[in-house]
């Protein structure tokens, strides 16, 4: 038995231990998305990865923000032509440059939403019409509002862009094989045991029925959203007036409280 005994590692020498030193390569990933899997998922990185998200996040600020000002507020007149070009600029030319910008924001509010909205409102720098309404970025939301509509549109653009033609892809493969195996005999099984012969297309005709029909399933899947606020009541949203959430949100049924 060891009382007091201390035993000190051979990768703890010193100030730095094992896990600081390390760089990262497929063998020092967590998960094997970012390991020996990673060169499968260059599609999804720019969409599903921590840039990615910060991306939809703006964009949904920006969508955000642009409605705010048609939403007639006395204080936030509509924004001009070129305001609204330039807003909508920022989503589309998003790169790895404004996600580094982004977290270098986060360092300073440990928060991961407040940080895109500081890094829009820096972009409003010597632009006099968005500098004067800059508090209206993020006007009413809580960050969820944010979050979740951004994993949606994530989701979305992942399901458009990926999943769904790589399913059409690998079914029209299958389609295919099925056809030139349809009469190469294989032996099936029940309960078992040999059972009456079938065919190698006719087995992977199933297999292209069923994927068909999990696609079908797939893209049938809508995508939701909330922009209610922090406790799910749109009460600040429908303060400066009754008709406001139908102006930002148009098609709710919703109806603000008297």
């Amino acid at each position: 038995m060891l009382t007091g005994a201390r035993i000190t590692l051979p990768w703890r020498s010193g100030p730095a231990n094992y896990n600081q030193r390390m760089n990262f390569t497929p063998i020092s990933a967590l998960s094997p998305l970012d390991g020996c899997y990673a060169s499968k998922l260059n599609a999804l990185r720019p969409l599903m990865s921590e840039q990615g998200y910060m991306h939809r996040r703006v964009q949904v600020e920006i969508a955000w923000f642009i409605a705010l000002s048609d939403a007639g507020f006395a204080e936030f007149k509509p924004l001009s032509p070129g305001a609204r070009n330039y807003l909508t600029g920022l989503v589309k030319n998003f790169n790895e440059a404004d996600a580094v910008a982004i977290k270098e924001f986060e360092k300073v509010t440990n928060h991961d939403v407040k940080a895109v909205e500081y890094w829009i409102k820096s972009k409003f720098k010597d632009r006099p019409e968005l500098e004067h309404v800059g508090e209206f970025v993020h006007f009413a939301c809580t960050s969820e509002d944010i979050n979740n509509t951004s994993h949606a549109l994530q989701i979305k653009g992942a399901r458009a862009q990926v999943i769904l033609p790589g399913l059409d892809g690998l079914i029209a493969k299958l389609r295919e094989m099925a056809h030139t195996f349809a009469e190469v005999p294989m032996l099936s099984r029940t309960h078992g045991q040999t059972a009456s012969p079938t065919t190698v297309g006719k087995e992977i005709a199933n297999v292209v029925m069923r994927l068909n029909g999990c696609r079908e399933k797939i893209a049938a899947v809508k995508l939701m959203g909330k922009m209610n606020g922090a406790v799910g009541t749109t009460t600040r949203t429908c303060r400066p007036g009754p008709t406001l959430i139908g102006k930002l949100l148009p098609g709710r049924s919703w109806k603000p409280p008297n």
